[in-house]
């Protein structure tokens, strides 16, 4: 291993391609450069697609993403890559060089208990006992996680998990830590809470943070340094899109007044095991035709499962979920690579056009309308998280269902696919669709839902206009600076 330099982060003109299914080139990332001292935080941002999550996986070397590169990276002041030639490194000096946290809180978590995840990559690089239970002590005192210790994994919710996940990567004790927007899936609290306990990992333990987002505003205290990746939304205030966005809202609230109920849940009961708790109890719901109704609230309040209900994905063990008769409906789960089983997007449009009777004509079009035309002959795995989001509902879209069950939509997508996606979905509406969303992301929600829905405690709390909705809430607020109101303003 060479030793570079006492930089906890360098990169010098790292450029970085995928191979399309043709043989030929995509680039991604070009003639990137970035140097952090230790105890920086940085925070990297970009358009959706411009490159962030592959830089991130660049910089770590048993996820490197696999393509064509030049330049070199080195971590810790061992390089990593020189003349665009990785550098073979131990698995040891990885884990407690670089550690990753992941979007998905779920995705990173392999053991049935908290302890057992804190210990599992201790125990991977054959860490004395001793030791290992010295670690785990320390990390679970740091961020005062001792009485979940016990606790099965399942339990938690997806703002603990991303908290275990964070614990289990700093009892390795690495130099740098690698986020790739680890709040994507938090509810506000649950983000606050993450990006509090990030900010006193670095302040304290002096760890270099670099973190990729598309909401730089959430860590602008806490960040000492900004990689900019392709071109980046502005960030404006709020307050001047006030009245527009209030006018927009009295216009579509009077114009589905009188709208049938596309949707109506009746006094539903879920839940997964017979011995568990309810996930949903007593749920009663009514969702208006040609309206977009948002359902919010925090990790684990049961949103998602009252969504596959109303999809039949999940059968209810009381009440009913009834719907439009003959409504077709389509269901973005919320990772959406469920979707995808093609080698590239072009085919993943293809794949059921003789079951819903379009053309190659319709697939051209949302491959242009979502930006996609250019990545066309990639593997979908090799597009970032924002385009698969736009992959997988261009996908649902080509079906022509009437009711659209999305959750969390707006996921890994940068300002300007925001507002596009807020336009979209109100061209959809005015075509007599119905849009049901699970949405963490409080700026999209307030600026595209007709209602919402707050579930706490396996109930639904309330459901109001969004304009009432925001008013009267304290703490389920758009932050004051946020990319998205900025685009709509551009537009």
């Amino acid at each position: 291993m060479a030793n570079v330099n006492s930089a906890a982060v360098q990169v010098n003109n790292y450029s970085f391609s995928y191979q399309r299914a043709d043989g030929s080139l995509q680039p991604v990332l070009q003639n990137v450069s970035l140097e952090l001292e230790p105890g920086a935080f940085c925070v990297v941002v970009g358009a959706t697609g411009c490159g962030k999550s592959t830089f991130l996986l660049s910089l770590k070397p048993e996820l490197a993403p696999s393509g064509v590169t030049s330049g070199s990276i080195a971590a810790g002041g061992t390089a990593l890559m020189r003349e665009g030639v990785r550098i073979a490194v131990s698995q040891e000096f990885s884990a407690q060089t670089i550690g990753f946290v992941l979007q998905d809180p779920a995705a990173q978590i392999v053991c049935d208990t908290v302890l057992q995840e804190l210990a599992f990559g201790l125990e991977n690089l054959g860490m004395p006992q001793n030791e290992m239970r010295r670690r785990v002590a320390e990390v679970a005192h740091f961020f005062g996680i001792e009485p979940w210790i016990h606790l099965s994994c399942e339990e938690l919710s997806g703002g603990q998990k991303q908290i275990i996940n964070l614990a289990a990567v700093l009892a390795l004790r690495p130099q740098v830590l690698l986020l790739d927007e680890p709040t994507a899936q938090l509810d506000p609290y649950a983000t606050r809470q993450f990006l509090n306990m990030l900010s006193q990992v670095n302040r304290e333990l002096g760890i270099t943070v670099v973190m990729a987002t598309h909401k730089p505003e959430e860590v602008e205290p806490y960040v000492t340094a900004r990689l900019e990746l392709g071109e980046t939304a502005e960030i404006v205030e709020r307050d001047a899109l006030q009245s527009e966005l209030a006018r927009r809202k009295c216009e579509r609230e009077n114009a589905f007044l009188d709208n049938p109920h596309a949707v109506g849940v009746h006094n539903l009961y879920v839940r997964y095991e017979r011995e568990q708790p309810w996930v949903l109890r007593g749920v009663n719901l009514s969702i208006q035709q040609g309206t977009i109704h948002a359902l919010v609230g925090g990790n684990g309040s049961g949103k998602t499962t009252l969504l596959r209900a109303v999809a039949g994905i999940l059968k209810a063990q009381r009440g009913s979920v009834r719907k439009i008769q003959d409504c077709s409906q389509a269901y973005l789960p919320q990772d959406p690579k469920t979707l995808f089983v093609c080698d590239t997007v072009a085919e993943e449009l293809a794949e059921w056009r003789t079951l819903y009777g379009y053309d190659k004509s319709d697939e051209e079009f949302w491959l242009s309308r979502f930006g996609l035309a250019e990545y066309a002959e990639l593997h979908p795995y090799d597009l970032s998280g924002g385009q698969q989001q736009k992959l997988a509902l261009a996908k649902l879209l080509l079906t022509g269902a009437e009711l659209l069950l999305l959750d969390e939509p707006s996921k890994g997508l940068d300002a300007d696919a925001c507002a596009e996606l807020v336009q979209l979905l109100q061209e959809l509406v005015t075509e007599g669709k119905t849009v049901v969303l699970v949405s963490h992301d409080l700026a999209f929600v307030s600026v595209a839902a007709d209602k919402v829905s707050m579930l706490f405690d396996s109930e639904i709390a309330c459901t109001e206009s969004t304009r009432d909705f925001f008013a009267h809430n304290v703490v389920y607020r758009p932050p004051v600076r946020s990319q998205l109101y900025g685009m709509l303003r551009q537009k």
